[in-house]
Order: C-alpha cells, then sequence, then structure tokens
C-alpha cells in the first residue's frame, strides 16, 4: 500500500509504494495494518492484492476499521470499529469515498456477515500471541 494504497507505484504525496503502511498480522486475506506517518489510523483508499481485506490498528493496538475493495482494487466499504457516528458503533460506509451508497443518514448498520467478519477479525487479533 502506498501513497494512501495508490496503485500506481507513487502516491500524489511522493511516497512509494508500501512506505505508508506496516503488516502487523496477515491472516489469508486479512492483513492487519497501522498507519506509519502519524498516530491517526488512516485506512487504505487502494490496494493492489485482489480480494485483500484490511484492518486498520491504531497505535494504541486497537482495531480502528475494516475495508473492503472492489475488483478495480478501490476501497468499496468500511466497518468502522471504533468511532460512533450518530451513537452507533460499529457501523459501515459504503463506497471509496465514504457515503456515496448509504441512506441519508451516511452510514449503515452491519449486516449479519459484517458481524460475522468483526468476530473473526477480533479473535484473530487478540488471539495473536497464542498462536
Amino acid at each position: 500500500m502506498g501513497g494512501r494504497g495508490a496503485s500506481s507505484g507513487v502516491s500524489v504525496k511522493g511516497k512509494s509504494y508500501g512506505s505508508e503502511y506496516r503488516t502487523l498480522l496477515k491472516s489469508g486475506n486479512i492483513k492487519f495494518v497501522r498507519y506509519n506517518d502519524s498516530e491517526s489510523a488512516k485506512t487504505p483508499m487502494e490496494t493492489m492484492s485482489r480480494g485483500r481485506v484490511y484492518v486498520t490498528v491504531n497505535s494504541e493496538d486497537k482495531l480502528v476499521a475494516i475495508t473492503y475493495y472492489d475488483n478495480t482494487n478501490k476501497r468499496t466499504k468500511q466497518i468502522d470499529l471504533k468511532k460512533p457516528h450518530q451513537g452507533v458503533s460499529p457501523h459501515t460506509h459504503h463506497g471509496y469515498e465514504h457515503n456515496e451508497n448509504d441512506s441519508q443518514k451516511g452510514f449503515s448498520n452491519l449486516t449479519t456477515d459484517e458481524k460475522k467478519m468483526v468476530e473473526r477479525v477480533q479473535k484473530i487479533w487478540y488471539n495473536r500471541h497464542s498462536e
């Protein structure tokens, strides 16, 4: 993942691919990453790995978001785990920019499949030292 996950190899900020995020853990198609440039936990906008799911982890080792990507490797959906939206947490944002496909409230509640993914991700992350 380059500058915001840029698939061109170099971001608009001039960062080379792979320099903006650090991989903390990988389990199947799920990769747990941390943003390198600050303590804020930015999620990747794009990926170069088809079918990849990224889990963004903040500087305190807390899970922040789960992001999904489409066939062109652009972000299509993000599950926010920590930051409540109108009192709802976790919740889902759809689309590349976060809200272009959601209802007027800008987010949706988790589906059954999304809840299962959250449980799976939490289990992998919190059991990582016992593997």
